[in-house]
Protein backbone atom coordinates (compact mmCIF):
# COMPACT_ATOMS: atom_id res chain seq x y z
CA UNK A 1 0.00 0.00 0.00
CA UNK A 2 2.86 2.47 0.64
CA UNK A 3 4.72 1.60 -2.60
CA UNK A 4 1.23 2.47 -4.28
CA UNK A 5 1.26 5.80 -2.50
CA UNK A 6 4.43 6.67 -3.32
CA UNK A 7 3.80 5.96 -6.72
CA UNK A 8 0.53 8.23 -6.81
CA UNK A 9 2.85 11.10 -5.34
CA UNK A 10 5.67 10.67 -8.22
CA UNK A 11 3.16 10.76 -11.24
CA UNK A 12 1.38 13.98 -9.72
CA UNK A 13 4.65 15.46 -9.49
CA UNK A 14 5.29 14.28 -13.27
CA UNK A 15 1.65 15.75 -14.50
CA UNK A 16 1.85 19.36 -12.30
CA UNK A 17 5.76 19.18 -14.26
CA UNK A 18 3.85 19.22 -17.39
CA UNK A 19 0.80 21.53 -17.12
CA UNK A 20 2.98 24.02 -15.00
CA UNK A 21 4.33 25.91 -18.07
CA UNK A 22 0.89 26.30 -20.25
CA UNK A 23 -1.00 27.90 -16.86
CA UNK A 24 2.51 30.33 -16.18
CA UNK A 25 2.22 31.49 -19.89
CA UNK A 26 -1.18 31.84 -19.79
CA UNK A 27 -1.09 33.96 -17.02
CA UNK A 28 1.60 35.81 -18.35
CA UNK A 29 -0.80 37.01 -21.09
CA UNK A 30 -3.89 37.71 -18.85
CA UNK A 31 -2.34 40.17 -16.80
CA UNK A 32 -2.19 43.14 -19.09
CA UNK A 33 0.37 45.49 -20.87
CA UNK A 34 2.62 47.92 -19.62
CA UNK A 35 3.33 49.40 -22.72
CA UNK A 36 -0.69 50.54 -23.03
CA UNK A 37 1.20 52.69 -19.30
CA UNK A 38 3.63 54.47 -20.91
CA UNK A 39 1.54 55.36 -23.92
CA UNK A 40 -0.79 57.09 -21.58
CA UNK A 41 2.16 58.40 -19.97
CA UNK A 42 3.38 60.44 -23.17
CA UNK A 43 0.00 61.65 -23.77
CA UNK A 44 -0.55 63.09 -20.17
CA UNK A 45 3.12 64.77 -20.63
CA UNK A 46 2.31 66.52 -23.94
CA UNK A 47 -1.39 67.62 -22.39
CA UNK A 48 1.02 69.02 -19.74
CA UNK A 49 3.29 70.68 -22.09
CA UNK A 50 0.91 71.79 -24.03
CA UNK A 51 -1.42 73.53 -20.88
CA UNK A 52 2.56 75.03 -19.72
CA UNK A 53 3.35 72.99 -16.55
CA UNK A 54 6.15 71.69 -16.94
CA UNK A 55 9.03 73.18 -19.35
CA UNK A 56 9.57 72.01 -22.99
CA UNK A 57 13.37 70.69 -21.79
CA UNK A 58 11.77 68.64 -18.86
CA UNK A 59 8.76 67.28 -21.30
CA UNK A 60 11.43 66.49 -23.40
CA UNK A 61 13.65 64.39 -21.01
CA UNK A 62 10.67 63.06 -19.67
CA UNK A 63 9.34 61.63 -23.37
CA UNK A 64 12.68 60.25 -23.94
CA UNK A 65 13.26 58.17 -20.53
CA UNK A 66 9.46 57.03 -21.27
CA UNK A 67 10.06 56.12 -24.87
CA UNK A 68 13.17 53.83 -23.44
CA UNK A 69 10.76 52.10 -21.19
CA UNK A 70 8.13 51.96 -23.87
CA UNK A 71 10.63 49.79 -25.86
CA UNK A 72 11.90 47.29 -23.61
CA UNK A 73 8.02 46.82 -22.61
CA UNK A 74 7.29 45.93 -25.98
CA UNK A 75 10.38 43.96 -26.57
CA UNK A 76 9.51 42.01 -23.27
CA UNK A 77 5.89 41.31 -24.39
CA UNK A 78 6.80 39.83 -27.65
CA UNK A 79 8.68 37.06 -26.08
CA UNK A 80 5.61 35.61 -24.01
CA UNK A 81 4.49 32.53 -25.73
CA UNK A 82 1.21 33.03 -27.47
CA UNK A 83 -1.86 31.79 -25.23
CA UNK A 84 -2.47 28.16 -25.66
CA UNK A 85 -5.84 27.12 -27.27
CA UNK A 86 -8.23 25.72 -25.12
CA UNK A 87 -8.74 22.38 -27.23
CA UNK A 88 -4.61 22.38 -27.46
CA UNK A 89 -4.62 22.69 -23.27
CA UNK A 90 -7.61 19.94 -22.99
CA UNK A 91 -5.58 17.47 -25.27
CA UNK A 92 -2.40 18.31 -22.89
CA UNK A 93 -4.40 17.81 -20.14
CA UNK A 94 -5.47 14.56 -20.93
CA UNK A 95 -2.29 13.12 -22.28
CA UNK A 96 -0.71 14.21 -18.78
CA UNK A 97 -2.98 12.25 -16.45
CA UNK A 98 -3.93 9.52 -18.29
CA UNK A 99 -0.49 8.65 -20.70
CA UNK A 100 2.13 9.37 -17.81
CA UNK A 101 0.72 6.75 -15.61
CA UNK A 102 -0.11 4.43 -18.87
CA UNK A 103 3.35 4.82 -19.97
CA UNK A 104 4.87 3.93 -16.35
CA UNK A 105 2.95 0.98 -15.60
CA UNK A 106 4.20 -0.50 -19.39
CA UNK A 107 7.68 0.14 -18.46
CA UNK A 108 7.34 -1.30 -14.62
CA UNK A 109 5.22 -4.57 -14.90
CA UNK A 110 7.51 -5.82 -16.77
CA UNK A 111 10.55 -5.42 -14.91
CA UNK A 112 9.06 -5.55 -10.83
CA UNK A 113 6.13 -5.82 -9.25
CA UNK A 114 5.09 -5.01 -5.49
CA UNK A 115 3.98 -8.77 -5.11
CA UNK A 116 7.95 -9.88 -5.18
CA UNK A 117 9.34 -10.45 -1.82
CA UNK A 118 12.25 -8.25 -0.32
CA UNK A 119 15.61 -9.10 -1.32
CA UNK A 120 18.23 -8.73 1.04
CA UNK A 121 21.31 -7.80 0.73
CA UNK A 122 23.14 -10.13 1.88
CA UNK A 123 20.97 -12.63 -0.63
CA UNK A 124 22.41 -10.55 -3.27
CA UNK A 125 26.00 -10.83 -2.30
CA UNK A 126 25.41 -14.51 -1.94
CA UNK A 127 27.19 -16.58 -4.89
CA UNK A 128 25.83 -18.62 -6.47
CA UNK A 129 25.94 -22.41 -5.72
CA UNK A 130 27.42 -24.67 -8.32
CA UNK A 131 25.21 -27.02 -7.97
CA UNK A 132 22.31 -24.50 -9.60
CA UNK A 133 22.62 -25.21 -13.02
CA UNK A 134 23.38 -28.86 -12.50
CA UNK A 135 19.64 -28.86 -10.17
CA UNK A 136 17.81 -27.25 -13.55
CA UNK A 137 19.28 -30.26 -15.63
CA UNK A 138 18.25 -32.97 -13.56
CA UNK A 139 14.97 -31.16 -13.08
CA UNK A 140 14.60 -31.46 -16.34
CA UNK A 141 15.45 -34.37 -17.60
CA UNK A 142 13.32 -35.55 -14.45
CA UNK A 143 10.31 -34.18 -16.19
CA UNK A 144 11.10 -35.90 -19.29
CA UNK A 145 11.18 -39.09 -17.71
CA UNK A 146 7.92 -38.34 -15.76
CA UNK A 147 6.56 -38.58 -19.74
CA UNK A 148 9.00 -41.46 -20.80
CA UNK A 149 9.54 -43.49 -18.21
CA UNK A 150 10.85 -46.61 -20.42
CA UNK A 151 13.95 -44.34 -21.74
CA UNK A 152 16.51 -46.42 -20.60
CA UNK A 153 19.09 -44.04 -21.62
CA UNK A 154 17.81 -41.12 -19.95
CA UNK A 155 17.87 -43.64 -16.70
CA UNK A 156 21.66 -44.44 -16.93
CA UNK A 157 22.47 -40.53 -17.43
CA UNK A 158 20.54 -39.42 -14.68
CA UNK A 159 21.25 -42.17 -12.18
CA UNK A 160 25.31 -40.94 -11.95
CA UNK A 161 24.32 -37.55 -11.86
CA UNK A 162 22.19 -38.32 -8.61
CA UNK A 163 24.42 -39.75 -6.72
CA UNK A 164 27.46 -36.87 -7.27
CA UNK A 165 24.72 -34.46 -5.94
CA UNK A 166 24.02 -36.87 -2.60
CA UNK A 167 20.87 -37.89 -3.47
CA UNK A 168 21.40 -41.54 -2.78
CA UNK A 169 18.20 -42.76 -2.40
CA UNK A 170 16.56 -41.09 -5.76
CA UNK A 171 20.01 -42.49 -7.37
CA UNK A 172 19.18 -46.42 -6.40
CA UNK A 173 15.58 -45.93 -7.41
CA UNK A 174 17.28 -44.12 -10.76
CA UNK A 175 19.68 -47.44 -11.51
CA UNK A 176 17.08 -49.57 -10.88
CA UNK A 177 14.89 -48.27 -13.71
CA UNK A 178 18.58 -48.16 -15.86
CA UNK A 179 18.83 -52.22 -15.33
CA UNK A 180 15.03 -52.48 -16.41
CA UNK A 181 14.75 -50.34 -19.48
CA UNK A 182 18.68 -50.26 -20.25
CA UNK A 183 19.56 -53.82 -19.95
CA UNK A 184 21.17 -55.72 -16.90
CA UNK A 185 25.33 -55.19 -17.01
CA UNK A 186 28.39 -55.66 -14.27
CA UNK A 187 28.89 -52.07 -13.99
CA UNK A 188 25.28 -51.13 -13.43
CA UNK A 189 24.82 -53.42 -10.68
CA UNK A 190 28.23 -52.39 -9.57
CA UNK A 191 26.88 -48.83 -9.52
CA UNK A 192 23.64 -49.55 -8.11
CA UNK A 193 25.28 -51.29 -4.88
CA UNK A 194 27.46 -48.82 -4.26
CA UNK A 195 24.38 -46.04 -4.49
CA UNK A 196 22.64 -48.62 -1.85
CA UNK A 197 25.45 -48.38 0.74
CA UNK A 198 26.18 -44.49 0.37
CA UNK A 199 22.59 -44.08 1.34
CA UNK A 200 23.35 -46.40 4.23
CA UNK A 201 26.07 -44.16 5.18
CA UNK A 202 29.03 -46.25 3.90
CA UNK A 203 27.74 -50.00 5.59
CA UNK A 204 27.64 -52.47 3.08
CA UNK A 205 23.88 -53.73 3.33
CA UNK A 206 22.80 -56.95 2.53
CA UNK A 207 20.68 -55.78 0.04
CA UNK A 208 24.32 -53.59 -1.61
CA UNK A 209 26.62 -56.91 -1.45
CA UNK A 210 23.59 -58.55 -3.27
CA UNK A 211 23.65 -56.43 -5.96
CA UNK A 212 27.54 -56.70 -5.90
CA UNK A 213 27.17 -60.34 -5.84
CA UNK A 214 25.48 -60.40 -9.49
CA UNK A 215 27.64 -57.98 -10.83
CA UNK A 216 30.64 -60.44 -10.65
CA UNK A 217 28.89 -62.93 -11.53
CA UNK A 218 27.99 -61.20 -15.06
CA UNK A 219 31.72 -59.93 -15.31
CA UNK A 220 34.23 -61.56 -12.96
CA UNK A 221 36.74 -58.76 -12.93
CA UNK A 222 34.41 -55.80 -12.72
CA UNK A 223 36.82 -54.20 -9.96
CA UNK A 224 34.33 -51.68 -8.26
CA UNK A 225 32.36 -54.99 -7.39
CA UNK A 226 35.10 -56.83 -6.01
CA UNK A 227 36.46 -53.77 -4.22
CA UNK A 228 33.17 -53.26 -2.24
CA UNK A 229 32.73 -56.75 -1.43
CA UNK A 230 36.39 -56.72 0.22
CA UNK A 231 35.33 -54.02 1.78
CA UNK A 232 32.07 -55.99 2.84
CA UNK A 233 34.39 -59.09 4.24
CA UNK A 234 36.38 -56.22 6.13
CA UNK A 235 33.10 -54.19 7.87
CA UNK A 236 32.30 -58.40 8.91
CA UNK A 237 35.63 -58.63 10.83
CA UNK A 238 36.60 -61.13 8.21
CA UNK A 239 40.19 -59.12 7.53
CA UNK A 240 42.06 -62.27 5.81
CA UNK A 241 39.13 -62.41 3.24
CA UNK A 242 39.42 -58.84 2.57
CA UNK A 243 43.00 -59.05 1.94
CA UNK A 244 42.68 -62.39 -0.01
CA UNK A 245 40.50 -59.97 -2.21
CA UNK A 246 42.35 -56.96 -3.13
CA UNK A 247 45.39 -58.93 -2.98
CA UNK A 248 44.35 -61.12 -6.06
CA UNK A 249 43.07 -57.98 -7.71
CA UNK A 250 46.34 -56.60 -7.15
CA UNK A 251 47.92 -59.39 -8.98
CA UNK A 252 45.38 -59.93 -12.09
CA UNK A 253 45.19 -55.31 -12.54
CA UNK A 254 46.98 -53.69 -15.34
CA UNK A 255 50.05 -51.40 -13.98
CA UNK A 256 48.22 -48.21 -15.20
CA UNK A 257 45.25 -49.29 -12.89
CA UNK A 258 43.59 -45.97 -11.92
CA UNK A 259 42.49 -47.98 -8.71
CA UNK A 260 45.68 -49.67 -7.98
CA UNK A 261 46.31 -46.89 -5.24
CA UNK A 262 43.33 -47.11 -3.57
CA UNK A 263 43.43 -51.17 -3.07
CA UNK A 264 46.73 -50.89 -2.37
CA UNK A 265 45.61 -48.51 0.44
CA UNK A 266 42.96 -50.90 1.87
CA UNK A 267 45.18 -54.04 2.15
CA UNK A 268 47.55 -52.38 3.93
CA UNK A 269 44.87 -51.07 5.99
CA UNK A 270 44.19 -54.93 6.66
CA UNK A 271 47.58 -56.15 7.74
CA UNK A 272 48.11 -57.19 4.01
CA UNK A 273 51.01 -56.53 2.03
CA UNK A 274 50.85 -54.70 -1.07
CA UNK A 275 52.88 -54.31 -4.13
CA UNK A 276 55.30 -51.07 -4.65
CA UNK A 277 53.90 -47.90 -6.02
CA UNK A 278 54.89 -47.91 -9.59
CA UNK A 279 56.49 -44.73 -11.42
CA UNK A 280 54.91 -42.53 -14.09
CA UNK A 281 57.50 -43.98 -16.44
CA UNK A 282 56.68 -47.32 -15.51
CA UNK A 283 53.22 -47.25 -15.92
CA UNK A 284 53.59 -45.69 -19.27
CA UNK A 285 55.90 -48.29 -20.23
CA UNK A 286 53.20 -50.68 -19.33
CA UNK A 287 50.33 -49.66 -21.08
CA UNK A 288 49.60 -51.77 -24.28
CA UNK A 289 51.17 -54.86 -22.84
CA UNK A 290 49.33 -58.31 -22.41
CA UNK A 291 48.47 -59.69 -18.88
CA UNK A 292 51.70 -61.93 -19.34
CA UNK A 293 54.00 -59.35 -19.78
CA UNK A 294 52.94 -57.12 -17.25
CA UNK A 295 53.77 -59.96 -14.67
CA UNK A 296 57.09 -60.66 -16.20
CA UNK A 297 57.98 -56.77 -15.83
CA UNK A 298 56.93 -56.55 -12.31
CA UNK A 299 58.82 -60.08 -11.88
CA UNK A 300 61.67 -58.47 -13.89
CA UNK A 301 61.42 -54.80 -11.17
CA UNK A 302 60.96 -57.21 -8.40
CA UNK A 303 64.50 -59.28 -9.53
CA UNK A 304 66.55 -56.30 -9.44
CA UNK A 305 65.35 -54.42 -6.58
CA UNK A 306 66.77 -57.36 -4.76
CA UNK A 307 70.08 -57.37 -6.51
CA UNK A 308 70.42 -54.10 -5.86
CA UNK A 309 69.89 -54.53 -2.06
CA UNK A 310 71.88 -57.32 -1.86
CA UNK A 311 74.70 -55.04 -3.63
CA UNK A 312 73.67 -52.19 -1.16
CA UNK A 313 71.65 -53.75 1.98
CA UNK A 314 70.99 -49.96 3.97
CA UNK A 315 68.24 -49.13 1.91
CA UNK A 316 65.43 -50.23 4.78
CA UNK A 317 62.32 -48.81 2.92
CA UNK A 318 63.43 -50.96 -0.53
CA UNK A 319 63.80 -54.18 1.87
CA UNK A 320 60.36 -53.55 2.96
CA UNK A 321 59.04 -53.44 -0.68
CA UNK A 322 61.03 -56.30 -2.00
CA UNK A 323 59.45 -58.60 1.06
CA UNK A 324 55.70 -56.98 0.26
CA UNK A 325 56.31 -57.50 -3.31
CA UNK A 326 56.93 -60.90 -2.94
CA UNK A 327 54.05 -61.46 -0.60
CA UNK A 328 51.75 -60.09 -3.45
CA UNK A 329 53.29 -62.43 -5.83
CA UNK A 330 52.53 -65.16 -3.37
CA UNK A 331 56.06 -66.29 -2.85
CA UNK A 332 56.27 -66.45 0.64
CA UNK A 333 59.52 -68.43 0.83
CA UNK A 334 61.42 -65.73 -0.95
CA UNK A 335 59.73 -62.78 1.46
CA UNK A 336 60.75 -64.79 4.61
CA UNK A 337 64.60 -64.86 3.29
CA UNK A 338 64.17 -61.09 2.09
CA UNK A 339 63.25 -60.17 5.84
CA UNK A 340 66.21 -62.43 6.56
CA UNK A 341 68.76 -60.88 4.70
CA UNK A 342 67.60 -57.34 5.26
CA UNK A 343 67.47 -58.27 9.24
CA UNK A 344 71.53 -59.20 8.82
CA UNK A 345 72.02 -56.30 6.37
CA UNK A 346 70.80 -53.71 8.57
CA UNK A 347 71.84 -55.38 11.96
CA UNK A 348 75.16 -53.32 12.60
CA UNK A 349 72.79 -50.17 12.65
CA UNK A 350 69.87 -50.55 15.64
CA UNK A 351 68.11 -47.49 14.19
CA UNK A 352 67.80 -49.08 10.74
CA UNK A 353 67.15 -52.23 12.54
CA UNK A 354 64.36 -50.85 14.42
CA UNK A 355 63.15 -49.25 11.53
CA UNK A 356 62.58 -52.16 9.59
CA UNK A 357 60.75 -54.21 12.54
CA UNK A 358 58.27 -51.56 12.91
CA UNK A 359 57.50 -51.29 8.83
CA UNK A 360 56.99 -54.99 8.58
CA UNK A 361 55.19 -54.63 11.85
CA UNK A 362 52.88 -52.00 10.25
CA UNK A 363 52.46 -54.29 6.98
CA UNK A 364 51.04 -57.56 9.43
CA UNK A 365 54.42 -59.23 8.80
CA UNK A 366 56.36 -60.85 11.48
CA UNK A 367 58.52 -58.43 13.22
Amino acid sequence: MTLWFVFALMTAAAIFAVLWPLGRATAGKAGGSESAVYKDQLVEIGRDAAAGLIAAPEAEAARVEIGRRLLAATDAEQDVPAKASPRFRRAVAVLALVGLPALAMAFYLPLGSPRFPDFPLAERARAPSASDPMDNLVAQVQKHLEQNPTDGRGWNVLAPVLAKLGRFDDAVVAFRNAITYGGDTAARRADLGEAIAAAANGIITADAKAEFDRAVALDANEAKARFFLGLAAEQDGRMADAAAVWRDMLAKAPADAPWRSVVQAALARVGGPALPALSDDTIAAAQGMGAGDRNAMVQSMVDRLATRLKNDGNDVEGWLRLVRAYMVLGDRDKAKQAVADARQAVGSDSERLRQLNDGLKSAGLDG
